[in-house]
Order: structure tokens, then C-alpha cells, then sequence
């Protein structure tokens, strides 16, 4: 069988994201935020799906690829008869009246490359997840679709009736399509949409020279920069774990999950990624949104939240969908909101350290240290004793997990820092103490005759989540301990070609079938961490070839033929190869010029 990769793209302004085809078409698209129903939905539906697509008669080839450090995306089609054209998609994003213009606006911009190409425009967005089929009015140089929550205009310099009607025509000069969701666009259109584009190409080429990247497979890492940037929804500073749902982790599994939604238990990994790249606008408004919800909840986080900071995200089959490749059942929500995770509190800890030791933070922001290292301090208390669902959300099993446990330590670990840095003497003192509980539950799992920890206290599985007792320097990297666990991970965990299986026993769907990428990642870390350099170059360099035609990567890949499974692009994914990618680059630290 042919390997199996995504055939699309992402283009976004951090309001919104669509994934744009090979094959021209809108594959997704939700408005008006991340988490909204789609518009046009492909992905999931062929039929109930919508369109959205610019196609010549007869066959064609296809070419996508980005203009050069940004995520405008262009898609070049060779008709049959050699004509050829090009399609450039962007969202609009730059800064503009001391702000960032980033309009619920999709601009396609077509125009001929060779010869004389003959397209046809379709253009059917549909509300309600596919439930509801817009209706059509024309106007003169628009076409308005209603029915949704708002009003959506299509505006074009193409003669409305060859859209109306579907009809094919030749391409003899450029044309545009801008669709708006609500406020529809006034403004000329031509040079509009050419001054967007050009406003919004400087912007993300900008953003990268801004970035602190070293030059280790700079373009790889280049590219998870500016995928997980879009990913952000700027208005409250949530970043998802994707921009879809119900993409299976491997074909038949059932494993279909929603994933438009913000993980707290991973702020760690993408605040320490956002940091590498020294972007600190975007770990700021991160930071401010976990702050938000951290306030807010009383006693117990949840894993995941909106991006509004909603707590309620009821999990939902949508019967009516044909799913991804047939694949069933398509979720909206996520079950996973009702698990019990105690890494999740020191992950919040972890995430307000910066404040006291990063200085680019001013000391009158540490506002009320003592009572907020506090509070969440005392969650750490409450919780660390218990048992819970683990960072892979265990629907039916809980346990006293050694994950769980390690952020429980790292967590009192950054509140000592934080106390001392204040003087509070009982805080430094009750934050010693917890680290030691903590210390004590993670030993629990240790398994002195196979020289390695166990998932959780009692039990005799592996997971690869326990990478980061080495990563973290829970474990001394230099240490025979460290050497021994890794060791002994890659025995059972490490599939062909450096990829790495979350976990091999059974869980509630039985054994998962394909291997998880954070996961080889995070073996690539622990390699540099522990002085196998050679070993973390070779591996990371093996998990290159697991990218579509973009460098954009999956949730999950299938070991025995590299195809990509899971939500895509997943940014922990890319989270995973920057972070990767800057610890090689930070051991290898020579001159540039060698």
C-alpha cells in the first residue's frame, strides 16, 4: 500500500485556520473560531462537506508549496492540455493602526502561468457541520451566502455567473475571490487583496527574523514555527493541539478525537519552545490565558479548555458525517475535559517561573508572589497523593503515575525557586517538602530488576512519557540510572527509523497500532541529553521523512509503511522537533563556519 500522507496546507492569521488541498479545494475551515463549525468541511464529508475549489478541465498535476519563511500558500495546477495556473491563499495578517489586522477573510488570488487555462470556480460553504446548506444570493459583483450565524460573502472580479453557474472560463488575466465571514469587504478589490498580500507575506518573513533559530535543519524548524504561531488564537492567547477533529490515529481505529482545543498539561513543552525561538509576545499571552484560568478555577484543572477558557466541552458524535476516509465516529468536544491530571498543577507552576526568573518580565508584574505561589502550590498538595488518568487520558484506568508525579516534582521545584526569590521561608519550606513526596511516588515505579521506571507504582508497563524524568533532570543525565531507563525505553518502546510508541499494552481501545511523534522527540532529547549526540542526530534526522510535501506533521505515523495518522498538522508535533531540534543545536555549539 502507498504510504499515506495529508494532502493539504494550513494557511491562518491566528483567528482562524483552513487547510487548502493539493487538489485546490478548502478541505476545512472554521468560523468564526477555531472550535466553530466548519464551513467547508471535506475533510470529514465529501458530500455534506462543502467545496471550495478553482479546477482546470480534464486531468492535472498539482505543485503546493509556501512563499519562503511565511504561511501564504501556493498551489500551482498543470492541465492536461500544459496550461497552468497558480492559486495563492493566505490570511490576511499584519500590523495596522497600532494593532494586528487579522479579518475572518479567506483571499485566493489566480492567475495564469502558461498557456491559456480554462477553471471553474465552485464555491458551496455549508453551517452546522454540513446540517445546513446555505442559501445562494447573487449580487453584482458578490455572491452572499445566509442560513449560518452570520452572513458570508464571496467578492470576485470573476463574472458572478460563471460562479453562479459553475461554468468554465478562461483565465486570461488575474483574478481574485475574497470570502468574509460577517463584515463583508468594502474596499476596492484588486489592489486590496495585492497590498493584504504583500502586507502579509512582510509579516510572517518579519516574524521569522525575528526568531531566535539556530541553523540546525533551520528550515524544518522554520516551519514548526510558523505552523504552531497560527495555531495561537491571538484574542485570549490559547494555543490548540490542532486545528482539527476526528482524524483517526490509525485507519479502523476508532481513536477519532477533537482536538481545537488548549491542553494545560502541555503549556511546559510550548512555552519552552516559544522561548528557543525568543519569541516572547506569544509565551506571554499564553501565559496570560493559563493565569486566567488558573484564577478562576477553585480546586481541580482540567486538562484541556476552549480557547475562551470554557470548561464545558461535552463530547458528541456527529452520526451524519461519513468521517475521514470513512473513518467513524466524528466527535465535536472531548470526554478527556472530565479526566482527573495532576501533572497539569505543576505544569501551571512551572509556567509562572519566567516571572522571577526570566527579566524581560518588570518585578511589578509578580503581583501578590506569596499568595498566588500559594494557591497553586496547595493544589499540588491536594492532589499529589492521588491517583488520575495519566497524560494519555486513560478513560477507564487510573493509577498513581509516574508523569503525573515528575510535574508534581518539577512544579514544587520552580515554586522553591519562586519563594526564595521572595524570601518566604514558609513557602521554600512547603514546596522542599512536596518535591520530596513527589520524589517518593516516582521512586514507587521504579523497577530495580529491569533497571527502569514503570508507568505507574505497581505496574510492569513502560511509557515513553517517563523520557522525561532524563529530560527533566529528575534523573542526572550523566548517571548510570538515566543511561539504564533509556536503555531500556528503546528496548521495548522504539520502533524502525527512530519513532517510539507512546505505550504497548492495552488500553481502552486495546493496543494502540501506530507510534506517537512528541514521542520520538522526546527520545531524540533524551539521546542529546544524556551525551549520545551522534545517536539524537541520526534519530532526529530519521524522523524528517515523516512530513507531507510541506514539512507539516502528524499526530501519529504507522512504523511498518511511515504513514501519517492523528490530527494534522499536530502542533505539539512540531512543538516536539523545535524543542528537539534546539537541544542538538545547543550541544553541537560550534562556529558557523565549521
Amino acid at each position: 500500500m502507498a504510504r499515506h500522507t495529508y494532502q493539504t496546507g494550513i494557511i491562518g492569521n491566528c483567528a482562524y485556520l483552513a487547510h487548502i488541498n493539493k487538489n485546490t479545494n478548502v478541505d476545512w475551515l472554521c468560523w468564526p473560531k477555531f472550535d466553530s463549525t466548519f464551513i467547508f468541511g471535506g475533510l470529514l464529508d465529501k458530500n455534506k462537506g462543502g467545496e471550495f475549489s478553482i479546477l482546470p478541465e480534464g486531468e492535472f498535476t498539482s505543485h503546493q508549496y509556501y512563499i519562503e519563511n511565511t504561511n501564504v500558500l501556493c498551489t500551482e495546477i498543470t492541465a492536461e492540455n500544459g496550461s497552468k495556473y497558480r492559486i495563492t491563499d493566505f490570511a490576511p495578517r499584519f500590523y495596522h493602526n497600532q494593532r494586528y489586522y487579522k479579518a475572518l477573510m479567506l483571499i485566493r488570488k489566480i492567475e495564469a502561468l502558461e498557456g491559456t487555462p480554462r477553471i471553474k470556480v465552485k464555491c458551496e460553504p455549508v453551517s452546522e457541520y454540513g446540517q445546513i446548506k446555505l442559501d445562494v444570493n447573487r449580487g453584482s459583483n458578490h455572491i452572499q451566502y445566509l442560513g449560518g450565524d452570520e452572513r458570508i460573502r464571496l467578492t470576485t472580479n470573476i463574472p458572478v455567473s460563471y460562479v453562479f453557474d459553475e461554468q468554465y472560463f478562461v483565465l486570461n488575466e488575474c483574478k481574485y475571490l475574497v470570502m468574509t465571514y460577517g463584515e463583508p469587504l468594502e474596499a476596492p478589490l484588486i489592489s486590496t487583496a495585492d497590498h493584504f498580500l504583500r502586507e502579509t507575506t512582510r509579516y510572517w518573513q518579519t516574524w521569522i527574523k525575528h526568531s531566535s533559530i539556530a541553523t540546525f535543519y533551520q528550515p524544518y524548524v522554520i516551519r514548526s514555527a510558523l505552523a504552531l504561531k497560527i495555531h495561537q488564537f491571538e484574542d485570549t492567547g490559547a494555543i490548540i493541539a490542532a486545528s482539527t477533529t476526528s482524524l483517526p490515529e490509525s485507519d479502523g481505529s476508532g481513536r477519532n478525537w477533537d482536538y481545537r482545543y488548549c491542553w494545560l498539561r502541555d503549556t511546559y513543552y510550548v512555552l519552552t519552545s516559544l522561548n528557543h525561538i525568543g519569541h516572547f509576545e506569544e509565551m506571554e499571552k499564553y501565559f496570560n490565558y493559563v493565569t486566567d484560568i488558573s484564577v478562576s478555577e477553585d480546586f481541580r484543572y482540567q486538562p484541556l479548555y476552549s480557547i475562551t477558557g470554557k470548561s464545558r466541552l461535552t463530547e458528541n458524535i456527529l452520526e451524519d458525517l461519513d468521517g475521514y476516509m470513512g473513518n467513524k465516529p466524528v466527535r465535536i468536544g472531548n470526554q478527556a475535559y472530565e479526566h482527573i491530571q495532576n501533572d497539569i498543577y505543576g505544569q501551571v507552576m512551572i509556567s509562572l517561573l519566567p516571572l522571577y526568573t526570566d527579566h524581560r518580565f518588570i518585578f511589578s508584574e509578580r503581583k501578590d508572589s506569596a499568595r498566588w505561589i500559594s494557591f497553586v502550590l496547595g493544589k499540588i498538595e491536594k492532589t499529589i497523593d492521588e491517583k488520575d488518568a495519566g497524560i494519555w487520558e486513560f478513560r477507564n484506568m487510573a493509577n498513581i503515575h509516574c508523569y503525573s508525579n515528575l510535574f508534581q516534582w518539577a512544579g514544587a521545584s520552580a515554586a522553591e525557586k519562586m519563594a526564595i526569590a521572595i524570601n518566604d521561608k514558609p513557602l521554600i519550606r512547603k514546596a522542599i517538602s512536596l518535591k520530596k513526596r513527589a520524589a517518593k511516588h516516582i521512586e514507587s515505579c521504579y523497577d530495580p530488576k529491569r533497571k527502569v521506571y514503570t508507568n505507574s507504582a505497581g505496574s510492569s508497563n513502560l511509557d515513553a512519557s517517563t523520557l522525561q524524568l532524563i529530560v527533566m533532570h529528575y534523573l542526572d543525565p550523566n548517571s548510570k540510572r538515566a543511561k539504564d531507563h533509556l536503555a531500556a525505553l528503546e528496548k521495548e518502546l522504539k520502533a524502525s527509523k527512530g519513532l517510539f510508541y507512546r505505550y504497548l499494552y492495552k488500553d481502552d481501545f486495546g493496543k494502540p497500532k501506530t507510534t506517537f511523534l512528541i514521542c520520538a522527540f522526546w527520545y531524540v532529547e533524551a539521546l542529546a541529553t544524556v551525551g549520545r549526540l551522534d545517536d539524537a542526530r541520526k534519530e532526529f534526522e530519521n524522523l524528517l521523512q515523516f512530513s507531507n510535501h510541506l514539512l507539516l506533521f502528524s499526530e501519529d505515523v504507522d512504523e511498518n509503511d511511515g504513514s501519517q495518522w492523528g490530527n494534522f498538522p499536530q502542533a505539539y508535533s512540531h512543538v516536539g522537533l523545535m524543542n528537539a531540534a534546539y537541544r542538538i543545536a545547543m550541544k553541537l555549539d560550534k562556529p558557523i563556519f565549521l
